[in-house]
């Protein structure tokens, strides 16, 4: 039955990989590659999204040292939807998106080792926003303009976990990143009218459409170490790195001429469509920056754990021969979390709920973006729980998470989201050696 419902999973997975690649509708996704779309499983990112912790029944797929704990081949899979308020000086707005977060299966070799691969969104790009003259975003006061972009970058992934010793896991992860980015500028010519709406003075617009497709491959590699105080409580300790590395982007561009008809509708002649030669900008180098974390916490098996995890990222390193944004900087961004989980009484047979992981966190983020002078921040509170399936040591993880990212000074936008995570984790023996033929 496991073995069906995995192979439904991954039907629908493949069938919805174009849903995973625009689940976002912020306009902070313009920048960059998009928004970083994997912060972990469920259950992680229901603890602030901590990578620390780690057993023999659950994937975490930030720390691939974890697969060496593995006990029971375990299944996930995951997804989210979000909504989104947008405040600006401007007003306010909504938005919101459904995204497919995570499929994976990771299995144990052997009392020391284990293997994990999987697919994971790595960025999402899903904006659409305008603006008129110099108030807005447009390059003349008596233009026009409309932003649109669309896509992401996913990543397949092979993870292997080693135990040095009964305390000590080592493990490393390669990444295969592969997608397809479009971003679209419209704008006419026009003027404002005595109620302040822009009004067309001409039936023409210009469009310019570029498409990146991007690929590559980077690295993580992870350590995960525990020790016991007592006969219950434990300390855990967890480090992650992954080096700078270049995704290969391979760019067009078109411009073209709209005809505007008295509904509102466009005409483009295949006359008014250009290609243009961006030369050595048709193929161009992307850096992924550079990134290390770093947690530890305390814990007794089986009941409670509480720890905290410290994430560095060299954003200044980022880069995209491409697209040149103007008053956008990058800087180093800086990440802390704290979090934990609570079982009443995992193995209880009166009550359900004392079965139940209550899980918690708390995350302040620096993005490293810089937009106008300002710094792009995020703050966030997550919640879950962890409901078991029978008896079995499989469950249904459901999380909750708001906060806030970004600020309304200097004319941007502030993003008051709430973000809603179910997924699957199903456990199963395989390799066992028949007593019986």
């Amino acid at each position: 039955m496991i073995r069906k419902f995995l192979g439904l999973s991954i039907l629908l997975f493949i069938c919805q990989v174009s849903i995973a690649q625009q689940g976002t509708a912020s306009p902070y996704s313009f920048l960059g590659i998009g928004d970083l779309k994997f912060k972990g499983t469920t259950e992680n990112r229901s603890m602030a999204g901590m990578s620390i912790y780690s057993d023999s029944i659950h994937l975490n797929l930030q720390n691939p040292a974890a697969f060496g704990n593995l006990k029971f081949t375990t299944y996930t899979l995951g997804a989210s939807y979000s909504q989104l308020k947008l405040e600006s000086d401007a007003g306010t707005d909504k938005g919101s998106s459904t995204a497919l977060e995570y499929l994976a299966v990771g299995f144990p070799i052997g009392q020391k080792m284990g293997v994990g691969f999987g697919l994971v969104p790595f960025s999402s790009v899903g904006y659409n926003f305008e603006g008129i003259g110099e108030s807005g975003i447009a390059s003349a006061p008596n233009k026009f303009a409309q932003y649109e972009g669309e896509g992401g970058l996913n990543s397949v992934f092979l993870s292997l976990g080693y135990k040095i010793s009964k305390e000590f896991s080592v493990g490393a992860t390669v990444n295969y990143n592969f997608g397809n980015i479009k971003n679209q500028n419209t704008e006419f010519l026009g003027e404002l009218n005595d109620d302040g709406e822009f009004v067309r003075t001409l039936n023409y617009g210009t469009r310019s459409k570029d498409e990146s497709k991007l690929s590559g491959i980077n690295y993580n590699i992870g350590a995960y170490y525990q020790t016991e105080f007592n006969d219950k409580l434990s300390l855990t300790t967890s480090l992650t790195f992954s080096p700078k590395s270049d995704i290969t982007s391979e760019n067009t561009r078109q411009l073209s001429v709209l005809n505007i008809t008295g509904n509102g509708g466009e005409i483009i002649s295949p006359e008014q469509v250009d290609e243009i030669d961006l030369g050595s900008r048709r193929k161009t180098e992307l850096t992924l920056p550079t990134k290390i974390a770093f947690g530890a916490g305390l814990g007794e098996k089986n009941k409670w754990f509480a720890g905290a995890e410290y994430t560095l990222q060299n954003n200044s390193d980022f880069g995209n021969g491409l697209t040149t944004i103007e008053n956008v900087n990058y800087d180093n961004g800086s990440k802390v979390s704290v979090g934990g989980f609570y079982i009443p009484k995992y193995n209880s047979f009166t009550s359900y709920w004392e079965r139940v992981t209550y899980r918690a966190g708390v995350r302040y983020e620096n993005t490293g973006i810089m937009v106008r002078n300002e710094s792009i921040n995020d703050f966030g509170m997550s919640f879950g729980v962890g409901l078991p399936v029978g008896r079995s040591l499989s469950n249904i993880n459901l999380g909750f998470e708001f906060g806030k990212r970004g600020t309304v000074n200097s004319g941007l936008i502030k993003e008051n989201y709430v973000n809603f995570h179910v997924s699957l984790s199903l456990n199963d023996k395989w390799f066992i050696k028949r007593k019986y033929n």
